[in-house]
């Protein structure tokens, strides 16, 4: 695409619920994955003489990993629809794992507001939440991805059996943290179970199914919200078009 070509795109910027702007949408999408990676490499201290390897057994971590390689390749796809087809339009490899991928980080974010943060005002301890690096990780990438879908992502494709589909991603972290710990892996020293809703010795089986059971509650329930967002902003433009 010429010079002249980009001149004349009179495509307009915003359409189908989304910003049609790839040189904008690049640039947040780099300005979020460096903030990804900044609370990464805070958390695991990877740069340090001595990095905490076991960060990286717990979801919180491997949810912002995702949410790194997701962002990586959002950005290589923005560059190619960028040089293939110039400044207007929106570029994601998908827009329903986009959805996925949102939701997965989610959870991280509820988890710690309404589970680890008071647990941790209401029981002893020296843990401090809410510190920079806390902020990072569970609140800072989770709404950098929710901006990221609300901004830049067309809307329309989510489906309304999305939500369940996505509940898979925190269940096979489930699955793994269970079997590790069955296996006697442990999550620091001495710490088998990585949270303490999934801890078995204290809350017995029943007690953790139960909180498991108001999480995934939660969980898919703040998915059907983003479903419905979906169908509501691609609604509200489609008729605008």
């Amino acid at each position: 695409m010429t010079t002249s070509d980009l001149r004349i795109d009179r495509r307009p910027l915003l359409h189908g619920g989304a910003i049609n702007l790839r040189p904008l949408s690049l640039g947040y999408r780099l300005v979020a994955l460096a903030l990804i990676l900044t609370g990464l490499v805070r958390v695991t201290g990877i740069l340090t003489d001595t990095p905490s390897w076991s960060s990286l057994l717990f979801y919180t971590i491997m949810s912002n990993i995702l949410c790194a390689v997701w962002m990586v390749l959002l950005i290589i796809r923005t560059i190619q629809d960028l040089r293939r087809d110039g400044t207007r339009g929106t570029s994601t490899p998908s827009a329903r794992f986009s959805g996925a991928v949102m939701e997965a980080i989610t959870v991280t974010m509820l988890v710690y507001l309404f589970v680890l943060v008071p647990a941790a005002f209401s029981q002893p301890g020296t843990y401090e939440p809410f510190t920079l690096t806390d902020n990072l990780i569970h609140i800072i990438t989770p709404c950098l991805l929710i901006a990221d879908w609300l901004l830049f992502v067309r809307k329309g494709a989510f489906r309304w059996i999305d939500p369940l589909l996505w509940a898979l991603i925190p269940y096979a972290y489930l699955v793994f943290a269970f079997t590790f710990s069955a296996l006697g892996g442990e999550f620091g020293p001495g710490k088998k179970y990585p949270y303490p809703f999934m801890n078995v010795d204290t809350l017995g089986l029943g007690g953790v199914a139960t909180q498991i059971l108001i999480l995934t509650i939660a969980l898919v329930a703040v998915g059907y919200v983003y479903v419905g967002l979906d169908r509501l902003f691609e609604w509200t433009f489609r008729a605008k078009d």
